[in-house]
């Protein structure tokens, strides 16, 4: 804040006050488990009864203590937050600010904390009072010794940690950075980063331009939660659960992946493993949280990439030969679904059957433009130029086949996907798959 100009002092009084405080409490039934803990973390406290207030736990005062970690937790997330951002910051200067948002993710959490600290045997010196703390504290042990990635499974979650060296210190952040870097070690970096089950999960459909599909219910304490992903000739279904509708996404985008990485469908983000944080004594696809319901032969297919039309008698000519061969009409009108009217602004095509897709799950469109030069100036619509795209556009539906049109030729390329995208809108209507509204 001085460096941008703006006065600012700290009260060295809240700090003493904090310490005068620490003071009082009694360690000495503690004084083993203290001494032990202060070898660990190769720092000895002039103020032993920080650390102890950092190593109670909330239920702890049932047993008549007074204090507990949570203020010191409060602080000691946004120190940790501030010494880790600028260590990413000055190791990491040519890596995306995205990615940096990532790995500071990845390393400022309290998982991460947790799991470091299980890692340094620092868990059998926490204090609390709680047994069904103790068996969380023993599960997740269970599960870091087993661990196989740096990304716990969401249902897994640690014990909170806190920061009892900077009050101790008197804010002196390079003896706070000095203790926890070896802690933290090794500090993810950029080649090793993993993101969290759910995000590279909808980061990856993303990119593939997949749907999926999320319903929730709650079973008393447990939230059950099941994901659904339209491929082009597979639905893949898989169920997870947990204390919460985050974690059971989490569970069941795990499994998403593990099923989409053994059909050789990965994230960049995502390191490829003989083993995961999933059952996998047996195939995916016999495993009872992920199902996969593969289609039948596709029917109204038409895969022959089209030719750039010579003149556009030739595009329009074609593009009824197409629409009329690309398979027969659908005559069910039950549960069609009715878009409404289609917006002619630029955009307005594509964002209609780009809702449509993710409603029903179908993936995504291909769009394949075609661009056309001329010596001499050509007329499109109200544009005059010497260039011109004609835009092929792919649709797969599930369980009936690819349709593929042409749309007309455009002066620009975004505008041939639009009207690409109202043929294929228009030939669904026709189909019978879709009613647009007036």
């Amino acid at each position: 804040m001085k460096w941008l100009g703006v006065e600012a002092e700290v009260d060295l009084s809240l700090i003493d006050n904090a310490i005068r405080v620490a003071s009082l409490y009694s360690y000495a039934p503690k004084a083993e488990d203290i001494f032990i803990l202060e070898s660990k973390l190769g720092y000895i406290f002039s103020t032993k009864g920080l650390l102890l207030e950092a190593i109670t736990h909330a239920t702890e005062p049932d047993q008549g203590v007074g204090y507990c970690y949570q203020r010191l937790e409060f602080l000691g997330d946004a120190v940790l937050d501030i010494l880790i951002t600028l260590h990413l910051y000055e190791n990491h200067k040519n890596v995306d600010p995205g990615d940096l948002t990532d790995l500071r993710s990845a390393s400022v959490n309290n998982d991460n904390f947790a799991i470091a600290a299980v890692k340094r045997n620092l868990h059998p010196h926490l204090q609390h009072g709680s047994f069904s703390l103790e068996n969380q504290i023993s599960e997740f042990v269970k599960h870091v010794a087993d661990m196989s990635t740096t990304v716990l499974t969401p249902d897994t979650k640690g014990p909170k940690h806190s920061c009892a060296i900077l009050i101790d210190s008197r804010l002196n952040l390079d003896e706070v950075w000095k203790v926890f870097k070896p802690l933290l070690s090794p500090i993810v970096t950029p080649d090793k980063l993993e993101l969290p089950p759910s995000r590279e999960l909808m980061e990856l459909c993303d990119s593939l331009g997949y749907f999926i599909k999320e319903q929730f219910i709650a079973d008393g304490d447990i939230v059950r939660g099941e994901l659904k992903l339209q491929l082009e000739d597979v639905l893949l279904e898989a169920q997870g659960s947990g204390p919460n509708r985050k974690a059971a996404k989490g569970m069941a985008a795990l499994r998403l992946l593990k099923e989409l990485e053994l059909r050789g469908i990965t994230s960049s983000k995502r390191r490829k493993t003989d083993t995961d944080n999933v059952d996998t004594e047996s195939s995916p696809r016999s495993d009872d949280n992920i199902h996969s319901q593969p289609y039948g032969e596709a029917s109204g297919s038409a895969t022959e990439k089209p030719k750039p039309p010579e003149s556009q008698s030739d595009l329009n000519g074609d593009l009824l030969k197409r629409a009329c061969s690309a398979g027969p009409h659908d005559s069910k009108t039950a549960d069609v679904p009715v878009l409404p009217p289609i917006d002619m602004k630029k955009g307005g095509p594509r964002n209609s059957l780009y809702a449509l897709c993710k409603k029903l799950q179908w993936p995504m469109p291909a769009f394949d433009p075609m661009e056309q030069k001329s010596r001499t100036p050509i007329q499109i619509g109200d544009t005059t130029g010497f260039n011109s795209f004609t835009s092929q556009i792919s649709l797969t539906i599930p369980d009936f086949g690819k349709i593929e049109l042409i749309g007309e030729a455009r002066a620009d390329k975004k505008s041939s996907f639009d009207s690409a995208a109202l043929v294929m809108l228009y030939e669904l209507e026709r189909r019978g798959k879709i009613m647009i509204g007036e």
